[in-house]
């Protein structure tokens, strides 16, 4: 005897790859583009590869082939050239998050890098909580803990916890420009730095 019975068939359908908020509404090879703020251009951003996410929250654009930025005066003219391997610019909120080696240079002939810059334009301010370096022409100077103003003409009033270097003395003690307002605080310091919270700050990814 042969019995036969009969099972309802099924669909298999394999899930998502990808999270629906992960695909990219605009993906961009080879970019070289000028940037503008407030009606006048300030940037000039070059990358191999470009993504433009609106579905993410916050909406982000992805640099994850590297990039190279210049910044400019209202004059044209070159203020600082900024490099990471990888950056979000989380646009709504003036946000940037800077991951890699990520280096900065001003035409004052600061070099600053780290591996990780978080630069926040609403509150014209960038710090980053990895090994950071300055090298300027008077000091050279190294910390844990990083945080200054975005005035690209000087960056010469930033803050250095756990830092350690060495630099040459003014009048004032700390360095031949009156004006220069660098500190140095030891790791008591930490505790009072700034935390990166919320989408001001907080990494994504």
């Amino acid at each position: 005897m042969t019995l036969w019975s009969c099972e309802e068939s099924k669909e298999h359908i394999a899930p998502p790859i990808y999270p629906r908020d992960s695909a990219s509404l605009m993906t961009t090879y080879g970019v070289n583009m000028l940037m503008s703020d407030s009606g006048v251009i300030k940037y000039r951003i070059v990358t191999e590869r470009w993504d433009y996410n609106e579905v993410r929250n916050p909406k982000v654009w992805t640099f994850d082939k590297g990039i190279f930025l210049e910044q400019f005066d209202e004059k044209f003219h070159v203020e600082a050239y900024i490099q990471a391997d990888t950056a979000y610019n989380y646009f709504e909120q003036k946000k940037w998050e800077l991951r890699g080696r990520v280096r900065i240079r001003t035409k004052a002939g600061l070099v600053f890098t780290s591996e990780e810059l978080f630069w926040d334009q609403e509150r014209h301010e960038m710090y980053s909580n990895k090994f950071s370096r300055i090298v300027t022409p008077e000091r050279e100077m190294q910390g844990t803990y990083f945080l200054s103003d975005d005035n690209f003409q000087d960056l010469s009033h930033y803050t250095i916890s756990n830092s350690k270097g060495s630099f040459v003395k003014g009048k004032d003690g700390l360095g031949t420009n009156a004006g220069d307002t660098i500190l140095s605080a030891p790791d008591s310091v930490k505790s009072m730095k700034r935390q990166p919270t919320g989408a001001k700050a907080k990494s994504y990814y």
